[in-house]
């Protein structure tokens, strides 16, 4: 005899802990909202409850199948508007015990028929709901109308647009896309957003450090001209700011490495491994050296480092760079091979770096994964340069000079990578 559960008693079981995890955070979440009303008044929301309802609606599902299920979702909903409105008339106008319970009387149908991580998923989000009410709303309360719209247009950008892209490439262009360019967006764009919102909500007041780190997510360039500019503001607050800097291009490296890998450049990510590596490694322990021996002052607080990335002219005008970038690069490799695609990435890292690159990996170039892996160390190579140009010029003070030395010193490390193992 199997000793095994029979499927139909496991689901049960299944639904049964669930409905009664749910209806521990349930009841805590009414107590916390009601401290001082007694339990008899406090409406729908204890763990018996929640458990019955998800073991009835279970048991109509397996027994009768939809229609009856359905029937007794509508009598539960009738009751639990009932229920409501009594509450209203209390005082206490949350909808969300009443959605819990319909959910719970869903639980059964769910655990039957969905994959185990939508189901996983489906729990968490009801139990953070019920969980982190406080920090729910003080983010709400904190997030700003012109965000949402931001990301609103992007979703639109991403679920509507992208999937109407025709799969062609474009003219005179081999292996370039139209969902080619567009997933480089999104990629691009995701991944600075995080950067952005981490900046700008969670570490509104970010210090020196966690400036340099959270900048160097979206725009290693734009950070350090931030940090560069608070040292000419205030020279006795900007001690900090040479290894803030370093770490900025630390970030850079690695989410240059992150973003090819999703892109599935997995032969360039082979190659940038090392390299790349070797100088995000490296960064990070000179940006720690920096900071240890920087003297101790008073914390010092940045505003953010860039604009949205998500939104619509940034999102549109790297899609341009991209198509641009590419037409030249396919220009000058034809003319002049490798050599002048070397001579097109130094150039070209004093400016925007991300499309030239991620058009250099989609497109199909009279050049070897070799030379467009050099061609991408270049190009980052000489960003570099552009960015320890940028903290001298513009915080105009011996202080940067640090970052400065070791941003011109990967230049050269990385040129030397590029032309004798590349």
């Amino acid at each position: 005899m199997s000793a095994q559960l029979p499927p139909l008693l496991t689901s049960f079981f299944g639904t049964v802990g669930l409905a009664l995890i749910i209806g521990l955070e349930l009841h805590a979440y009414r107590r916390r909202g009601l401290p001082n009303l007694s339990p008899e008044l406090q409406g729908f929301g204890t763990t018996r409850t929640a458990t019955l309802i998800a073991a009835l609606g279970y048991a109509l599902w397996v027994a009768g199948g939809v229609a009856p299920f359905c029937v007794g979702l509508g009598v539960i909903g009738a009751e639990l508007l009932l229920e409501y409105r009594a509450r209203v008339q209390a005082g206490d106008s949350s909808l969300l015990p009443s959605v819990v319970g319909l959910l719970c009387f869903a639980l059964g149908p769910v655990v039957l028929s969905v994959p185990l991580a939508v189901l996983a998923g489906l729990v968490i989000l009801i139990l953070l709901t019920l969980g982190e009410q406080g920090q729910i709303r003080r983010f709400s309360d904190a997030f700003p109308p012109e965000e949402g719209v931001t990301l609103a247009k992007f979703l639109v950008l991403a679920g509507v647009i992208y999937p109407l892209l025709p799969d062609a490439e474009l003219p005179y262009l081999p292996g370039i896309t139209y969902p080619k360019i567009w997933t480089a967006v999104l990629v691009i764009s995701g991944i600075s957003y995080l950067g952005y919102l981490a900046h700008r909500y969670a570490f509104a007041r970010a210090g020196t450090m966690l400036t340099g780190v959270l900048g160097g997510v979206y725009s290693s360039t734009a950070a350090t001209v931030v940090l560069a500019r608070a040292v000419r503001a205030d020279g006795s607050q900007g001690a900090l700011a040479p290894a803030a800097a370093v770490l900025a291009t630390a970030m850079m490296y690695a989410r240059l490495l992150v973003v090819i890998a999703l892109l599935g450049h997995i032969d360039a990510v082979r190659l940038l491994a090392l390299p790349f590596g070797g100088l995000l490694v490296a960064s990070l322990a000179v940006g720690g050296l920096l900071a240890w021996r920087a003297p101790r002052g008073a914390a010092t607080t940045h505003g953010q480092v860039s604009a949205n990335p998500l939104d619509l002219p940034v999102a549109l005008l790297f899609a341009v760079l991209f198509v641009v970038f590419a037409g030249v690069t396919q220009a000058v490799t034809a003319r002049f091979g490798v050599t002048g695609l070397h001579v097109l990435s130094f150039v070209v890292g004093f400016s925007d770096i991300d499309p030239f690159i991620f058009s250099l990996l989609d497109g199909k170039f009279q050049v070897g994964v070799n030379g467009v892996a050099g061609a991408v160390l270049i190009a980052s190579a000489s960003n570099n340069l552009l960015k320890a140009l940028y903290a001298l010029g513009f915080s105009r003070s011996k202080t940067m000079l640090p970052a400065a030395l070791w941003l011109v010193l990967t230049m050269g490390l990385s040129l030397v990578y590029a032309f004798t193992v590349l």
